[in-house]
């Protein structure tokens, strides 16, 4: 439980960049891109997260310029690639003043990738299997 308590509390907390990308991608939503925010994956947080397309949406504050942050994420951004999963970064000043590109790009890889199912492929379908 200390899990989700932590992440209502990121959510409260959000950064001034954040927190203006926050209110972009909701008006994703009409065109089916729903994305969660602070969402803990694994032994991370998630700053936005489209579950549907397998989309995770970072942004980077100063304390991800050094040598040690960059290498951590590097291996974060690869565990969620090996479960196919797509990381896209963007530092606070790109997201100040270029919020319209980052929402283009952000749109334009979500609708490049499958929709996931919310079922496991091993189970059959509500309806039955079929004739």
């Amino acid at each position: 439980m200390a899990i989700i308590a932590r992440a209502r509390e990121m959510r409260k907390a959000l950064t001034p960049a954040e927190a203006r990308l926050w209110v972009a991608l909701r008006a994703l939503r009409p065109e089916g891109l729903h994305f969660r925010r602070q969402v803990p994956l694994r032994r991370y947080y998630l700053d936005f997260f489209c579950w549907a397309r397998g989309v995770i949406v970072e942004v980077d504050g100063s304390s991800h310029q050094t040598e040690d942050r960059q290498r951590q994420d590097r291996v974060r951004d690869a565990v969620f690639a090996r479960e196919g999963l797509l990381t896209l970064r963007y530092d606070n000043l790109m997201v100040r003043d270029r919020l319209e590109d980052v929402i283009d790009e952000v749109r334009a890889a979500c609708l490049a990738r499958p929709t996931r199912s919310p079922l496991r492929s091993d189970h059959p379908p509500p309806q039955g299997e079929g004739e």
